[in-house]
């Protein structure tokens, strides 16, 4: 058995993301089998204890995880030429909506670090999560996520049974074949799409290949948090109870 990075065992077990395991272990708040590690690069067996010190356990519990209703027109990641608008731009006391889940947490909080965890590209709305927390981008983002999106999708054209089929299973993208999914009819011109992975406008690229045309995508759930009823470009915060 060979000796693999501490960072990069703390992130396969979901203690928290690589850089947040750098911080931690220059920080001295790192434990391998109960002895303190501070030295950056430092290698463990993976059968080996990895804790977190208690001020290390409570600098992840201050940080926030956002759930944001994107509205059409906005990107997911922060557009540097700023030609386009974030959806972090849409994190303001004005925009935040009061939930019962949430209600207890503070209104006012630092955004730095707040990053999306995944896309949901311009032309398309719904829930997006914005996260300070490496934990949560880890499980949420990657085509190995074990947590499935649900998305409603207006589309246009004629859907055959065997088009049907292959949207479920059978599809290529980019020559590599798609995990299964989940898509049947919602209504008449509406299909429900559950999906294991996020790839570059997959949905969208998915219905061309079977002779739709998108004319809307909207996600309403992640795992076990839906969309709900929090209104078209606000946010709130991620209960403390709530779990993906």
């Amino acid at each position: 058995m060979e000796k693999v990075r501490i960072s990069k065992l703390m992130s396969e077990q979901g203690i928290c993301s690589r850089r947040e395991a750098d911080n931690y272990i220059e920080q001295g708040l790192v434990l391998v089998d109960g002895e303190v590690v501070n030295e950056l690069g430092a290698r463990a067996f993976p059968n080996q204890k990895i804790e977190l010190k208690k001020a290390a356990i409570a600098q992840q519990a201050r940080r926030y995880t956002i759930i944001l209703n994107k509205p059409v027109g906005y990107i997911s990641h922060f557009d540097e030429d700023r030609e386009y608008k974030p959806a972090a731009s849409l994190i303001t006391p004005e925009n935040q909506f009061v939930h019962q889940l949430s209600a207890n947490l503070p209104g006012k909080f630092n955004t730095r670090g707040l990053a999306p965890a995944g896309r949901l590209d311009i032309d398309s709305s719904g829930l997006l999560v914005l996260t300070q927390d490496g934990r949560i981008a880890k499980l949420l983002i990657g085509e190995n996520s074990p947590i499935e999106k649900e998305y409603l999708v207006r589309v246009e054209g004629t859907l055959t049974a065997e088009g049907l089929r292959l949207l479920n299973h059978g599809l290529k993208l980019d020559d590599e074949a798609l995990k299964p999914a989940k898509v049947s009819w919602q209504n008449t011109d509406q299909l429900r799409f559950v999906l294991r992975e996020g790839k570059k406008r997959q949905i969208r690229r998915m219905c061309e290949l079977v002779g739709l045309k998108v004319i809307g995508l909207k996600r309403i759930r992640i795992g076990q948090i839906p969309l709900g009823n929090l209104p078209v470009g606000q946010w709130r915060h991620l209960g403390p109870n709530e779990r993906f």
